[in-house]
């Protein structure tokens, strides 16, 4: 046997006891006579003590042993002297003296040192991930999201639902982020996707009466990357049949409490909060809020349109929206910070930004422009006091909504506003559909079966499909739950009509061919008796992120790609051979890089 247990499983009660323990080479200090050495495996750290006077060989080949040299010591556990004790450690009170050492596999010098590493570069660290994944937070990090999957999967069990599996290998529906595409040898010039979401699948898992499904399944989107996104991403996907909305939410919520007191002892109070999409953009500017600190937009169109302020009445004039934020204790910032400030907000997409200090009255090259009444009136609706800073956008909705949420954020970190802890919120009450100027009509905004409100359903089905504004007012039965300002989960009350479904793809003008097209299949079934029904699919990858306080998703998964969808461990993607191409019915006129190096030195 290589070990008893684990190194970091010794304990006080174990003295005098002769132990075997395996691991990493994590730390070695030769103090001349003795030898340390912290040896490392996935439970934890312990001190090994090499003595000339306990083992005169194992002592003597201790001299070679290196960082990251696998091995498998046996020794006595005792009592580390006084005052040498690391009460850091749970195993800080002891250490073994070796009596046998075997040098399992040797390493290589490293190419960043493991005391060190956090400190590496990610691109390092990803290059060399086996060595990253040792380190014990990120260890930490993949035993904790093994701890919430599995507590998941008990809950809903318990609650009824069965785990199945859907297809990888699907048919590409083109109406939501762009798909992955396999091409299929066996049937030229056809391709498969890759799913982005098992959406379909559970839905016709509804119709054949599974009741009640779920699974957690990858998922893949051909989409920019950032900080919370990945090519590739792990949901837990559910569906249930004969539900309402309250139904999900009610479940989702007591599956969050479950997992966030088994596994971080943490107390989380339910009910969530609940607020509509048009309350969390006015207030907050976006719709995954933060909600662990205040800092609300306000809109001042009323009192700005009783000044003189140009870019105002201009913005006002157009149909824009002027709103403002509360710089907390920001009057005393010098003019070149107030320029950065500027600059930052033209950076998130803003033409400008206007402020006005509250300092021994009203400080700003705009405040001439209004009435002093007004100016009170202003501070007054922004709880500004003395000290304090109001600071503008005045623009298009989508621009004063974005500028300003992230503006927000920022100034929650700035100001240190942000309480810790978790803080969950449901947004309900989304549009049923956006307007997409480009493609010059309406379109989903979360995805073609959700259901309509049931007010509104009548409403669509017998008005005016010209009508903007009256496409405009419906709302959707659909839900995102949003943590600390991420939105870790999303779903819907599905169309079970396929009338109301045919009412559907016709608002977005989709035809009955097209809709046959990529759709087909779901449409046969809703003809043969579909159940109500709705899911949800929570973001596994950020809620886990979250739950660690990871800086980023990559740091929960195994192996991540880079923000290019790259792997710097494996090289993937890569070129392959033209004979796999051939056989795949596939030419390419992409110029690689050694082509194009060729091609140079022919031209010289």
């Amino acid at each position: 046997m290589f070990r008893d247990k684990g190194c970091g499983e010794i304990r006080e009660s174990e003295i005098g006891s002769v132990i075997a323990i395996a691991g990493w080479v994590f730390r070695r200090r030769d103090h001349g006579g003795l030898i340390f050495i912290d040896l490392r495996d996935r439970s934890g750290l312990c001190q090994v003590v090499f003595s000339p006077d306990v083992d005169g060989a194992a002592h003597e080949r201790a001299h070679d042993l290196r960082a990251e040299y696998v091995i498998s010591v046996s020794g006595e556990v005792r009592k580390r002297p006084e005052g040498t004790e690391n009460a850091n450690l749970p195993t800080g009170a002891v250490e073994l003296y070796v009596t046998k050492l075997q040098v399992l596999s040797e390493s290589a010098p490293l190419p960043y040192s493991m005391e060190e590493a956090a400190d590496a570069g990610e691109q390092l660290r990803l290059r060399y991930r086996y060595l990253d994944l040792r380190r014990p937070e990120m260890q930490q990090n993949l035993i904790l999201r093994h701890r919430a999957t599995k507590q998941m999967r008990d809950y809903l069990d318990r609650n009824g639902f069965i785990e199945i599996e859907t297809p990888m290998l699907t048919k590409s529906t083109p109406e939501g982020a762009r798909d992955y595409l396999v091409p299929s040898r066996l049937n030229p010039g056809h391709f498969y996707a890759l799913p982005q979401s098992p959406q379909l699948f559970k839905q016709i898992l509804m119709v054949a009466g599974m009741e009640k499904y779920f699974q957690v399944v990858k998922c893949f989107r051909d989409e920019d990357l950032r900080a919370d996104r990945q090519p590739e991403f792990t949901q837990v996907d559910l569906e249930m049949s004969f539900i309402d909305r309250d139904d999900i939410i009610g479940l989702m919520e007591g599956m969050i409490q479950e997992v966030f007191r088994s596994v971080l002892s943490a107390d989380v109070q339910i009910p969530f909060r609940r607020i509509s999409y048009q309350e969390s953009m006015d207030r907050f500017g976006n719709d995954k809020p933060d909600m662990r600190f205040g800092l609300e937009l306000k809109d001042m169109a009323d009192l700005a349109g009783k000044g003189t302020f140009k870019v105002f009445l201009d913005a006002l004039q157009s149909g824009g929206k002027i709103k403002a934020l509360l710089g907390k204790g920001m009057a005393g910032i010098s003019r070149k910070e107030v320029d950065n400030l500027t600059a930052e907000a033209q950076s998130f997409g803003a033409k400008g930004l206007a402020w006005i200090k509250v300092k021994n009255g009203f400080d700003s090259p705009i405040a001439k422009f209004f009435p002093e009444d007004v100016l009170k009136a202003m501070a007054e609706r922004l709880e500004a006091e003395e000290g304090d800073m109001m600071l503008f956008v005045a623009d298009r909705a989508k621009v004063v909504y974005d500028v300003l949420s992230r503006m927000r954020l920022e100034l929650g970190k700035r100001l240190n506003l942000i309480r810790p802890g978790f803080e969950f919120v449901w947004i309900t009450d989304f549009p049923l559909l956006e307007w997409d100027d480009e493609e010059g009509r309406f379109q989903a905004m979360h995805h073609p079966f959700t259901s309509p409100m049931t007010d509104d359903i009548e409403r669509m089905m017998s008005g005016d499909l010209t009508d903007r504004n009256l496409l405009s007012s419906l709302k959707a039965k659909a839900y995102d739950i949003v943590l600390n300002g991420f939105e870790i989960g999303g779903g819907s009350i599905r169309i079970h009509s396929q009338t109301l479904q045919k009412k559907m793809f016709e608002v977005l003008n989709i035809g009955e061919e097209d809709a046959r097209t990529k759709f087909g299949f779901l449409l046969d079934a809703l003809q043969y008796g579909a159940p109500p029904h709705g899911g949800i699919a929570l973001g596994l990858d950020r809620l886990i992120m979250l739950m660690t306080g990871a800086g980023s998703i990559r740091d929960v998964i195994a192996f991540p790609k880079t923000q290019k969808a790259f792997c710097m461990m494996s090289g993937a993607p890569s070129t392959v051979e033209t004979k796999q191409l051939r056989e795949l019915h596939i030419k390419t006129d992409v110029i690689t890089e050694e082509k194009a190096q060729g091609a140079v030195c022919d031209g010289l």
